[in-house]
């Protein structure tokens, strides 16, 4: 049996970063959160491309098309375009926080606004996931069939709102963080894709950590060892998938426009890794989405002393040498 590992990485504006909406603003932006420039060169999308193609790798790029209420279809056609070029799944994410800054181009006729999609109700839901797929497509991407909330801040009514405009999997539930985002009436029990709401729900990564509890699986929250081991769990215990989280700025802090060079190294080896790992393929939701699990435990990587000695060592050194992004 082969596991598929997928590699999603939210790609993303940043709404904290903007200042206006002028075409200067925008550039700014997109070197900070997409391109990722430094005077060490680009840790964005651009680089993570490149390293996918290096090592025949696919990921799933979750383009969040809301900036487009400031500053048009073509900012995000920016993001798609590269994304398709290189071969790579493009599907939906969205962060709501965009609508306060929308003014008169809200998708919402109340106007409404909310810092996540679970602070509106269905109806608008419907409404915000309508414009933002709509939107993407208008940036040159397929129709979506896959979807992530900005900052897992999705509920029941999301997925409803996913099924009645037609996407058919959600990837917003974490069973590592079960107060910090998501509300989705699953729990930290349920750690593989599961019919939910109208939608295959497929849980974010876990892995175990002393006192009973989780941690999920992203690339700024796990070392190396980590990761590949839990990959490796996955596999060797049955799992159809298993998936990552990544950030197209993750690479970097943004604010001092400087690489970190821990989280870096770590991405890097995790590309590398996967394309020698037996019985293990990296997955995307246009051509190989997950599967309800139908066979093999959903049991969580067991903690380990050295791993965890390793990864508290590692945030120390990250965050004292290059701050959080």
């Amino acid at each position: 049996m082969t596991t598929r590992v997928f590699i999603t990485i939210d790609t993303e504006y940043s709404s904290g970063l903007y200042t206006g909406p002028g075409a200067a603003d925008r550039a700014e932006n997109f070197a900070r959160s997409i391109a990722c420039i430094t005077p060490e060169g680009s840790s964005g999308i651009t680089h993570k491309l490149e390293l996918l193609k290096r090592y025949d790798q696919k990921a799933v790029f979750f383009v969040d098309p809301m900036p487009a209420l400031v500053w048009g279809v073509a900012a995000i056609e920016d993001v798609v375009g590269p994304i398709l070029e290189a071969g790579q799944d493009v599907q939906l994410h969205c962060h709501t926080e965009w609508l306060a800054l929308a003014g008169d181009a809200s998708p919402l006729p109340t106007g409404a606004v909310g810092r996540n999609l679970f602070d509106f109700p269905f109806e608008e839901q419907c409404a915000v996931l309508d414009y933002a797929r709509t939107t993407l497509m208008a940036a040159g991407a397929p129709a979506p069939v896959a979807f992530r909330a900005g900052n897992y801040g999705a509920n029941d009514d999301t997925l409803r709102a996913l099924a009645a405009v037609g996407l058919h999997y959600d990837s917003s539930h974490c069973p590592a963080i079960p107060a910090g985002g998501s509300r989705i009436s699953l729990g930290a029990e349920d750690r593989d894709p599961i019919g939910h709401m109208g939608v295959l729900e497929v849980p974010v990564g876990v892995i175990g950590t002393f006192g009973g509890g989780l941690r999920h699986a992203q690339i700024t929250a796990l070392t190396l060892s980590e990761m590949l081991a839990a990959i490796r769990h996955a596999r060797d215990t049955g799992r159809d998938s298993f998936t990552l989280v990544s950030h197209s700025f993750e690479l970097i802090n943004r604010r001092k426009q400087t690489v970190n060079h821990v989280v870096r190294q770590r991405f890097t080896g995790l590309i590398r890794a996967l394309a020698g790992m037996r019985r293990i393929e990296t997955g995307t939701y246009a051509r190989t989405p997950p599967h309800p699990r139908l066979t093999g435990s959903n049991t969580a990587l067991p903690a380990s002393p050295l791993r965890t000695s390793i990864r508290l060592a590692e945030q120390l050194i990250s965050n004292a040498l290059y701050g959080s992004r």
